[in-house]
């Protein structure tokens, strides 16, 4: 449907991948370095890592652009450069896949960007059809 919740995407995305989603606020992440959450993927367990924000929005763009990334498909099957860099003494099979939002002007970066907007108007969609048709029929 043209609208829909914060939940039902998280769902669909588990259901889609078969694997459970977890996401988790890391307090010593910090997004004025350039890092606003990141999306590691484990053998069993997709696992977005975001940084704290005050702004429930905010910290829901940071995910959706994560999961937009996951929905999208990007690096699957492919070895991910960025994993033997940033985590050398982790085995593949745990490491999984690492994304992070900085490099926005690649190819990858503004297609995930541009489906989380989407992903996050769908979700205002379905906030706004609740809250008027309440006013509407009570």
């Amino acid at each position: 449907g043209a609208t829909f919740t914060f939940e039902d995407i998280l769902r669909s995305v588990e259901d889609e991948r078969h694997r459970r989603l977890r996401i988790i606020e890391l307090a010593d992440l910090d997004s004025h370095d350039g890092l606003c959450a990141l999306w590691l993927a484990t053998e069993t367990d997709d696992l977005v890592l975001h940084a704290r924000t005050d702004s429930t929005l905010h910290r829901q763009q940071f995910v959706l652009h994560e999961f937009a990334h996951m929905i999208l498909g990007h690096c699957e099957g492919q070895d991910c450069a960025a994993e033997d860099v940033l985590l050398p003494n982790i085995p593949p099979y745990t490491r999984g896949r690492l994304l992070k939002r900085q490099d926005i002007d690649c190819e990858t970066e503004i297609a995930a960007e541009s489906l989380a907007d989407r992903l996050a108007a769908g979700i205002r969609g379905s906030v706004f059809a609740e809250t008027r048709y309440s006013e509407v029929f009570g």
